[in-house]
């Protein structure tokens, strides 16, 4: 397996260190994957006492090892990050500190060949991020009404040809069901028209996106969670967000700004009590990684970090 790179490192521990440096701190890291972001931050903040969350048992087992050496100030929890809520009451805490998410599918699972996320090789079609629960990518393929699928392609993973590729899904699984990624690789290849090939990037790229995002249900996930990492924030808390692809990016930029807005009426000469910003936005937009990051870590290219801190109590 190729060295793991946390994306956006140093921008990461400039944005945490205000809230963590020089005290007792508490920092979820609600997608710990290989530990990256955890080990440097544990690092650089001898106080911090840090949640390791991952739907991933495999994730959570390599990170174990990787953060042992930080002892019992890791903590580390199987769970999706939108049970922030109930992770936190489960450890008897109230607010932290800091919540980072590196969303999206990890170095680890790309790798990874029998997990089946990455098109570049045959693999069974499974795309699970905790592989011991929920339907595959096969299930879906093979079980979905049509529509559903054109549903899917079109809005989780922008297919313009999501008809074209439905139609001839359809056609393939009713002579036998898809198991592995090939097959499916070369059904999209020949569906996607030569012309859109040549300038739009692999064919399989955006199918197997949708199909990803919907086995993990992971823009439901993260419209829950971001709202519930951010309630969390004690004041001069601070919440960084790494998200690869523009579905995702919304959400957080939408629940970000809904918080740094006042709710006051326009016009009004004074904010009224209760209805002020509850966030300081960070980032000017989503910031992307530069050259010389993308050139030595190629999955930096997509990255849009976005950061906040919570400037005042959360509105009951």
């Amino acid at each position: 397996m190729a060295e793991h790179v946390p994306v956006l490192l140093a921008r990461v521990l400039e944005l945490f260190a205000p809230a963590l440096t020089g005290r007792p701190a508490v920092l979820i890291d609600a997608t710990v994957g290989l530990g990256g972001h955890s080990d440097a931050l544990l690092s650089a903040h001898p106080q911090l006492r840090l949640i390791a969350l991952d739907r991933d048992p495999e994730a959570l087992a390599r990170s174990r090892e990787r953060l042992a050496r930080h002892g019992d100030r890791v903590e580390f929890v199987h769970a999706v990050y939108d049970r922030i809520p109930r992770v936190l009451d489960d450890l008897g805490l109230s607010t932290v500190d800091g919540v980072l998410f590196d969303l999206g599918v990890s170095s680890m699972q790309l790798d990874v060949e029998d997990r089946g996320f990455a098109y570049a090789r045959d693999a069974p079609l499974d795309m699970r991020m905790d592989p011991t629960s929920g339907p595959t990518a096969a299930d879906v393929l093979n079980t979905y009404p049509p529509g559903e699928l054109v549903r899917i392609l079109r809005d989780y993973g922008e297919e313009r040809f999501a008809q074209r590729i439905v139609k001839a899904i359809v056609a393939e699984r009713d002579k036998e069901p898809f198991t592995r990624s090939e097959r499916l690789v070369r059904l999209l290849y020949d569906a996607v028209p030569a012309a859109s090939r040549r300038t739009g990037g692999h064919p399989a790229k955006r199918t197997f996106q949708a199909l990803r995002i919907e086995v993990n249900g992971e823009l439901e996930v993260l419209r829950r969670a971001i709202p519930a990492a951010l309630a969390a924030l004690s004041v001069g808390g601070r919440i960084v967000v790494e998200s690869y692809q523009s579905l995702e990016d919304r959400i957080v930029k939408q629940a970000l700004a809904a918080l740094a807005t006042s709710r006051t009426p326009p016009g009004l000469p004074v904010e009224l009590p209760g209805h002020g910003p509850e966030l300081k936005l960070l980032t000017r937009g989503a910031e992307k990684a530069g050259e010389d990051e993308v050139e030595h870590n190629p999955r930096a290219a997509s990255v849009r970090l976005r950061a906040a801190e919570r400037i005042k109590e959360a509105s009951a």
